[in-house]
């Protein structure tokens, strides 16, 4: 699974190098924010854009970056591509809460309402339909400033399903 499959297509728990170990023995591990924050820090990229979940559980997951010069584009809004990463991974992991952790984003789309400027970038994605194997959630990125004053950025809008064990 790649980066935004959200790398815990399996149940399992981590080895000493903090990888997915998907033969550990036992249960599937309880996805909880515990479990959500490790599996964001086992991707290499999550790590690279300092990105952190700061809520997940109950069909919905919060995903925040902070903003720092080298996710800037040219022109010094926060570029497209990390708002992308952004919503992808935090609409992942939203429907991990319903689904369980084996699961892959199928597709999203993403549109952006104004540029992302700011301290802190956060991505509130929502499930709003899921059945045993599917899950259609929308999220919400925004734009927080030094004073926590919040600009929506980025409506996003993803697929994702459960893959087998």
């Amino acid at each position: 699974m790649t980066e935004h499959d959200q790398e815990h297509g399996t149940a399992g728990d981590f080895d000493s190098t903090g990888a997915l170990d998907s033969t550990a023995p036992g249960p599937a591990a309880a996805l909880d924010l515990r479990l959500a924050r490790k599996t964001l820090d086992a991707q290499p990229f999550s790590r690279l854009v300092r990105a952190e979940v700061s809520a997940f559980g109950d069909g919905a997951a919060t995903l925040e970056i902070p903003v720092r010069d080298e996710l800037r584009q040219q022109n010094g809004f926060v570029h497209g591509g990390v708002l992308a990463y952004a919503a992808d991974n935090s609409i992942t992991f939203a429907a991990g809460t319903v689904l369980g952790a084996a699961v892959l984003t199928s597709g999203f789309t993403i549109q952006y309402v104004r540029p992302a400027t700011g301290a802190r970038l956060v991505a509130r994605a929502t499930v709003a339909e899921a059945t045993r194997r599917q899950a259609v959630v929308r999220c919400d990125l925004f734009a927080v400033a030094d004073d926590g004053t919040q600009s929506l950025c980025a409506l996003a809008q993803g697929t994702v399903r459960a893959t087998p064990s």
